[in-house]
């Protein structure tokens, strides 16, 4: 029994490397058709082989059931890819068999590569029993996925001309970070299969690549590992153990779900615009929106002819942005009061109290981003009245304009006006929407809205010599405090840093220019004022690093080296320390 499983184990690890090598060199490096006939043999023959393998380990009686239930669901992955690529073939069908089969490879490769992915999230555990420090993992993960997203977006097939390493991995950086600044430009230097690669960086970087692997192990293994669920407790921020699995899940088909009806409503914005691919344009568009990724696929983003006084398109994004921004736990607590709503009203005897089911922590959120939302409109709609806003005639454009421009401050980096013809209150308000960003949980960046908040209740509770702040009936947790404080403090010395880098190493733009960008990388917004492709290589380094650690957070990387794994049972005495 044992020397089958070794054999299979060697057998797939055998057939891995040769599809991943195939793949790489058919969509990464081939750009002609040559050896037609061979890469249809090849690449034909591996799927077979694949699953007759795995129909060998499902009806094999020398295997563990849990070996065949995960090539039972082997099999539904291949045999599914194999279907949809047997359909697009026969709506697309050529001159011969080979020929249609050649020119349709591509859906069967990306379909390949995605279930390489979906086996890659079978290691997770395998990865929790080695090594268990959640910081660590979850910083690791982005380090990984920026490495492989730079590797990809090197290979030939992925650019119209040759790119640098540096371009490479800034955009790379800039993908999963959700931050949107380039240091070129994606509508131009990429071509479809870049900007694919682009769209799955950002997918994966909005909601984490650790949860997408989390779910696809518990979806596809029907269960997940208490060390699972206490490393997804810690990367979600859910306080129930039993439930973190769950809520992983929920997560994702949420996210996906909201994407694909966002797509459809983008798709609906652009039917009267000739848009090459606006299948993929909308797609694009939505999961850059959501994950607040600020990313186009238009050269000059949302200021092309057409989307820039688009409304209804603006709109539709307005919205994404805003759900993506919340969090999704914010979300999931509106919907189980929706719910719960609608259970009371039409059943009566099962009536239950909703008086504590809207969380503090989602009354904080939900208040926080209103204030901000409606007071960073206001605030830009008469700064910026006689400036960027009397390109658009009707006031309903300039009031859309204004909130467009409130809400992608915090965290998204669409950009539909030019920010150098900002006044400088409006640029040092927009300075402040990317330093607050999105909400706890969310897709997007910057110091959380959550904690902004904290910070203002706290300097009201100290001047009215309260030892806690309390909200209505409840009181806010120390550690939270000090945990928010920390965070703006941390922020600040390390926006601070990258500013002085900054002017150093080009020393050519102003203050203003260079604190926008930095306040912009930091909080994985994506704004600029147009500087970011002329900086010099050392300071596109330093956005790159400034990108990462507003991303997964200093607090998060300090955590992760210098927390300990016991907590000590001593206690030093207090002393007060003198503060005026």
């Amino acid at each position: 029994m044992f020397e089958n499983l070794k054999i299979t184990q060697l057998f797939t690890h055998f057939i891995d490397l040769l599809l991943i090598v195939f793949l790489f060199y058919d969509i990464g490096f081939s750009a002609n058709n040559e050896f037609t006939t061979q890469k249809v043999v090849i690449l034909f023959g591996i799927v077979l082989i694949l699953i007759v393998f795995n129909l060998y380990k499902y009806f094999g009686k020398s295997f563990y059931p849990s070996i065949k239930k995960r090539s039972q669901y082997n099999l539904i992955i291949l045999s599914s890819i194999l279907l949809i690529d047997i359909v697009v073939m026969t709506l697309n069908y050529e001159d011969s068999l080979l020929n249609s089969f050649y020119a349709n490879r591509k859906v069967l490769e990306y379909g390949l590569l995605f279930y390489y992915f979906i086996r890659l999230s079978f290691l997770m555990r395998i990865i929790y029993r080695i090594y268990f420090n959640p910081f660590i993992l979850f910083i690791g993960s982005f380090i990984i996925v920026i490495l492989i997203g730079t590797f990809f977006l090197l290979l030939p097939s992925a650019t119209i001309e040759p790119i640098s390493f540096k371009d490479a991995l800034f955009t790379a950086t800039s993908a999963v970070c959700v931050t949107g600044l380039l240091s070129i430009d994606s509508a131009t230097e990429f071509t479809l299969f870049g900007q694919s690669i682009m769209l799955a960086l950002i997918q994966l970087g909005g909601l984490g690549m650790l949860t997408f692997t989390s779910f696809f192990a518990y979806f596809f293994k029907s269960g997940s590992s208490f060390k699972e669920g206490l490393f997804m407790k810690n990367v979600l921020g859910d306080e129930r153990l039993g439930n973190a699995m769950q809520t992983t899940v929920r997560i994702v088909i949420f996210s996906l779900a909201v994407e694909a009806v966002g797509a459809v409503f983008i798709y609906d914005a652009t039917r009267h615009l000739a848009i090459e691919n606006r299948v993929f344009f909308s797609i694009f568009h939505a999961i850059s929106a959501y994950c607040n990724g600020g990313f186009s696929t238009m050269e000059g983003g949302l200021q092309a002819a057409g989307l820039q006084y688009n409304y209804y398109l603006h709109w539709i994004l307005m919205i994404l942005i805003i759900f993506g921004g919340l969090g999704y736990f914010i979300s999931f607590n509106f919907i189980r009061y929706i719910k719960q709503f609608f259970i009371n009203l039409f059943q009566k005897r099962k009536k239950r109290s909703m008086v504590r089911m809207i969380t503090l922590n989602t009354k904080i959120v939900v208040y926080t981003t209103a204030i901000l939302l409606v007071g960073g409109t206001l605030a830009l709609y008469f700064t910026e009245y006689n400036t960027v806003l009397q390109d658009h005639e009707s006031t309903f454009g300039k009031w859309t304009t204004a909130m467009f421009s409130s809400i992608t401050a915090r965290t998204t980096g669409f950009k539909i006006v030019n920010y150098t013809d900002f006044s400088v209150p409006g640029l040092l308000l927009i300075i402040l929407l990317m330093w607050i960003g999105a909400s706890p949980a969310s897709t997007g960046g910057g110091i959380k809205t959550s904690t902004f908040a904290l910070g203002i209740l706290n300097v009201f509770s100290i001047a009215r010599n309260k030892k806690h702040i309390e909200i209505g009936t409840r009181r806010v947790a120390p550690v939270a405090v000090k945990r928010a404080f920390a965070i703006m403090v941390i922020s600040l010395m390390s926006i601070g840093v990258g500013i002085m880098s900054l002017l150093i190493f080009d020393p050519q733009f102003s203050l203003m220019e260079v604190a926008f960008e930095v306040f912009s990388a930091f909080g994985t917004v994506g704004l600029s004022m147009g500087i970011t492709d002329h900086l010099s290589e050392t300071s596109q380094y330093i956005l790159i690093l400034t990108m990462f650690l507003g991303r997964i957070g200093l607090i998060n990387l300090m955590s992760g080296i210098l927390s300990k794994l016991r907590s000590e049972s001593y206690q030093y005495p207090e002393e007060n320390i003198l503060i005026n």
